[in-house]
């Protein structure tokens, strides 16, 4: 069997003949199960070769979906109806989904394959996987490396082929690093423009559902098919999709931005460095206008995402109680102990961490002091942001500070981790697209992505240079 890159080829054989949908799904079984690195969490072998069995009667009849044929895992923090998901925590432990998330829904009506629930850092909160409730997740460029995090299951099920793409949530970059990691794309779209619906939340004005994949062009497609309205999500924007994937040839010379203190920040690795800024020489030559700017607010994002996503968390998690549904603590003796005991055993260490701080900022006596002036902030990053896209279409940055980590080099350092997030927050902070493409290997055999954002709403121009960028690696 080929190892499928790219959609166009998988439709192009299945119209041909060449394979079916049931030798698809068996292959990516056989790779599944052979695998190492601990990306998938379950394997939908059953539903996904009943599925692929309805979906071949389809091609043959010429009325399968846009999707026909494409094998997609998801993160472990999205519903599927009748199968379980839990956040990759032992809170949610034998919890089964009564319900498909929005995106889900929407994946199987062109008839997509969701072949396996994907690992992930738990409840979303982490750089590298390596906060699950059921082990680390090995990167398989080099199995000594994290694959980044949360989106770490999906991103090494994708560049391990054992599934052509998958999907992520990105809160701060959950989809971007991993993709750089891993050596894929990963898409985080404007925030709204994908149904959270079915998504178990981590911080609700921040999370956004988007795709992994090995090109632009699926990335494309995938949103194509997930973004829309969606009346069970009060947030989701009300303009309907685009057909991204048929807006993806351009030619067109750009004026684009990049922040020099990014470039000039001692804690980013030189290598990646030197690479963007000979990417920039080459968009020059190209005849595209890239030019260095300041972001004053830059050391303010961490601390900001840090203070408002925690104290988001801290409420969305409350219902994780131990009376309800999931773990339940074998000690609890009363209705206090339920909780207390439940939620102490049922979470690990990073999410309680994160629950904590959250709890504090927003606590009586520094509500004001740390949770409503984050706000304000993050509305001055939001502004600051919207200036700098009225005189450019696009800025540029690195994905990550550095290829892919040792796994255990930083997992007793909070700070150097959630430093990892340095250059991904800022889309989630201002609700802007934002892509990482692999279009570097460093010196040290890792890949390593480059990242663009693009103004609200503008993920169709953002993805057809992103193609650009992608056809000229």
């Amino acid at each position: 069997m080929q190892d499928y890159k790219t959609y166009s080829d998988v439709k192009r054989d299945l119209l041909s003949g060449a394979t079916n949908c049931v030798a698809l799904v068996s292959y990516y079984i056989e790779r599944i199960k052979a695998s190492e690195t601990n990306a998938v969490l379950e394997l939908f072998e059953q539903s996904a070769l009943e599925r692929a069995k309805e979906i071949d009667k389809k091609v043959k009849m010429g009325t399968a979906g846009k999707l026909a044929g494409m094998v997609i895992g998801l993160k472990d923090n999205i519903c599927f109806k009748g199968h379980k998901v839990s956040a990759s925590s032992k809170i949610l432990e034998g919890f089964e989904s009564i319900y498909n998330a929005t995106v889900v829904d929407r994946l199987l009506k062109e008839d997509a394959i969701i072949i396996a629930r994907l690992n992930c850092d738990e409840f979303a909160m982490g750089s590298s996987n390596e906060n699950s409730a059921f082990g680390n997740v090995l990167n398989p460029v080099q199995l000594d490396k994290v694959p980044g995090g949360s989106s770490g299951g999906s991103a090494a099920a994708v560049a391990e082929g054992l599934c052509l793409a998958a999907l992520g949530s990105d809160t701060g970059g959950s989809i971007r690093q991993p993709a750089s990691f891993c050596g894929i794309v990963g898409y985080k779209p404007t925030y709204g423009k994908v149904s959270r619906y079915g998504l178990l939340a981590y911080a609700s004005s921040f999370d956004q559902i988007g795709p992994m994949t090995h090109s632009v062009e699926d990335a494309a497609l995938i949103l194509e098919v997930m973004a829309g309205p969606d009346e069970y999500d009060s947030t989701a924007s009300q303009k309907p999709a685009e057909n991204y994937a048929e807006k993806l040839d351009e030619s067109h010379k750009y004026k684009i931005a990049y922040i020099t203190d990014c470039f000039d920040n001692e804690g980013v690795d030189s290598e990646i460095v030197d690479r963007h800024k000979k990417l920039i020489e080459d968009l020059k030559k190209e005849g595209h206008t890239v030019e260095g700017v300041e972001f004053e607010l830059l050391d303010y994002m961490i601390p900001n995402y840090y203070i408002l996503t925690t104290a988001e968390a801290s409420s969305n998690l409350a219902r994780y109680d131990g009376a309800h549904f999931g773990f339940r603590s074998e000690d609890a003796v009363d209705i206090e102990t339920t909780y207390v005991k439940s939620r102490s055993q049922g979470f690990g260490d990073e999410v309680k961490r994160r629950i904590m701080l959250g709890t504090f900022v927003l606590s009586a006596g520094y509500y004001d002091a740390y949770y409503t002036k984050g706000l304000k902030v993050r509305r001055l990053i939001k502004e600051r942001t919207e200036e700098l896209f009225k005189e450019y279409d696009f800025i540029l940055l690195p994905t990550a500070p550095s290829t892919a980590f040792g796994i255990g080099e930083n997992v007793d350092d909070p700070i150097t981790m959630y430093l990892q997030d340095i250059f991904t927050v800022h889309a989630n902070l201002a609700g802007i697209p934002a892509i990482s493409m692999p279009i570097f290997t460093h010196s040290n055999g890792l890949p390593f992505g480059t990242q663009l954002m693009a103004k609200k709403d503008d993920d169709a121009r953002l993805l057809a240079f992103s193609n650009t960028l992608m056809k000229k690696k």
